[in-house]
């Protein structure tokens, strides 16, 4: 039986057929992906890296993300990073994956360059004039090593899923586990080879690269890969490269309507179906999305735990109902209760999951693991309810994650920056609502000194990503706290997000 591989998943293809398409920029074909995924994984062996590595990746979208991504998986472990984190954050990520190399284009990143852990591999990698990927580094090649092939067991990707904690949860997902989730996308969609995709998601994250990229690939069709979302340009894409479909958050499709003006943008009559995931829909902007684009409107529920999708909406004819995200794809979907029994039909509880896209379990982390698994089931954290069809109704979080548009964001990681200003003496970070992004990052603060708001709010700029930066901050007197010293998070949510 063939290896259930991501190096299978580009076998679908025909050699002549596009494969990737960057607007203005470099197209590949399967043929040539192929051939660029083998010469980079040979590449990155002969420069000592081999099974078990982690190989950082700290890229834009672009050729040499998709082509590295395989690659780095193929000799040892892919590990994408958001380029916008700043030192600090390079340092405990990169740390924490245990990163063996780091590869950024030439003379970027250089906040990840600073935080290279010692003995790792520095690796540029850039697009030659023939359009093939260049790596260079100072690192002395063995040229008698090749890549060779990976095995279903094999680690292929590690990410972080960020939880209530200060510390990230690390995710290591299987080779098998991305072929199942990839295959399962794309039958859920019925994608086929003369389908057309257009990625606006960063392939740092499990969306873009499973849905956008991966499960496109494994239909044989065509991925369209702009350098990043721009609303201005989006339609302009659209039309000139035939997409058929696309998937984003839900952030990004109201930043599209709110340049649509009523009229059926150019190129939106050959979408086939518009996805939505990584963040709750709205059944107004579902409703707007199709009226004003003319395509359905799909929303889907995904987590890095289960290689991505979960459940989806299915396209017509059958039933997408505004408010759920759909029924299961690839994996069977439950309600537990607290004591772990599981529920009927129209009970609410915890959603769990089980199937073979599913991760087998945290990377160093026996704590998460006990909480998190259960009798065979994996304990997404969230809130639902199942409807007597299957549909899958998500209620709430139990978990405090602040879910800007899409970018799920750690309320502790961002105390913790705060709290390292001289005159915080208390911090708490919570999402309150936003038009746009669904919640935005607001936090209160105890003050032990002399600070202002900007002052504050600077300082953090210097620690954090800007998208977990706070944009309001609030000073108070003090914030509550349980019996047992806990931080009262959503009481201090509430409170002063009543004050708007």
């Amino acid at each position: 039986m063939a290896a259930a591989t991501l190096n299978r998943i580009l076998e679908r293809g025909q050699g002549d057929d596009l494969a990737i398409d960057v607007p203005g920029g470099t197209r590949l074909t399967y043929r040539e992906l192929r051939e660029q995924v083998a010469a980079v994984a040979d590449e990155l062996s002969r420069m000592g890296l081999g099974r078990g590595d982690r190989i950082a990746l700290v890229l834009p979208n672009c050729v040499e993300a998709i082509v590295l991504f395989v690659a780095a998986a193929t000799v040892g472990t892919a590990a994408p990073l958001n380029p916008a984190y700043k030192e600090d954050e390079f340092r405990f990520y990169l740390e924490d994956v245990d990163a063996r190399a780091l590869v950024v284009p030439p003379g970027q990143a250089a906040a990840a360059r600073r935080a290279i852990p010692s003995g790792a591999i520095l690796v540029e990698a850039s697009l030659d004039e023939a359009g093939s990927i260049r790596l260079e580094s100072e690192t002395p090649r063995d040229e008698s090593r090749s890549a060779g092939g990976p095995a279903d067991e094999d680690i292929a990707l590690v990410l972080h899923t960020s939880g209530t904690t200060s510390r990230p949860k690390l995710v290591p997902l299987r080779q098998r586990n991305l072929f199942a989730s990839a295959r399962s996308i794309a039958d859920t969609y019925r994608l086929a080879p003369d389908d057309v995709a257009l990625c606006v998601m960063p392939l740092f994250h499990i969306h873009g690269l499973m849905a956008s990229t991966m499960a496109t690939l494994a239909s044989g069709g065509a991925v369209v890969l702009p350098a990043k979302f721009d609303p201005m340009t989006f339609w302009p894409v659209v039309h000139e490269h035939s997409a058929t479909w696309y998937s984003a958050v839900p952030t990004i499709h109201q930043m599209l309507l709110m340049r649509n003006r009523g009229e059926r943008p150019p190129g939106s009559a050959k979408l086939r179906f518009i996805r939505s995931s990584s963040s709750a829909l709205s059944p107004e902007t579902m409703r707007q999305l199709e009226l004003r684009f003319g395509a359905p409107v799909l929303e889907a529920y995904g987590m890095t735990e289960a290689s991505h999708q979960m459940a989806s909406n299915p396209l017509p004819p059958g039933d997408r109902r505004p408010g759920t995200v759909g029924v299961g794809t690839g994996v069977q979907i439950g309600i537990m209760d607290e004591g772990q029994a599981m529920l009927p039909s129209g009970v609410h509880g915890e959603v769990v999951i089980q199937g073979p896209s599913v991760t087998d379990g945290y990377a160093n982390n026996a704590e998460a693991n006990a909480k998190s698994f259960t009798a065979g089931w994996f304990r997404t954290g969230d809130q639902g309810t199942l409807g007597p069809e299957g549909y899958l109704t998500l209620i709430g979080r139990l978990k405090e994650m602040i879910n800007r548009g899409g970018e799920k964001i750690a309320p502790r990681e961002i105390d913790d920056a705060l709290l390292q200003h001289p005159a915080v003496g208390e911090a708490v970070a919570f999402g309150c609502p936003h038009p746009t992004w669904g919640e935005e990052v607001a936090a209160a603060v105890v003050l032990k000194g002399e600070a202002s708001e900007k002052e504050i709010i600077a300082f953090a700029r210097e620690r954090l990503a800007d998208y977990k930066v706070p944009k309001k901050l609030y000073i108070v007197d003090q914030i509550p706290r349980t019996a047992t010293g806990k931080i009262q998070r959503r009481t201090v949510a509430d409170a002063l997000n009543a004050r708007q």
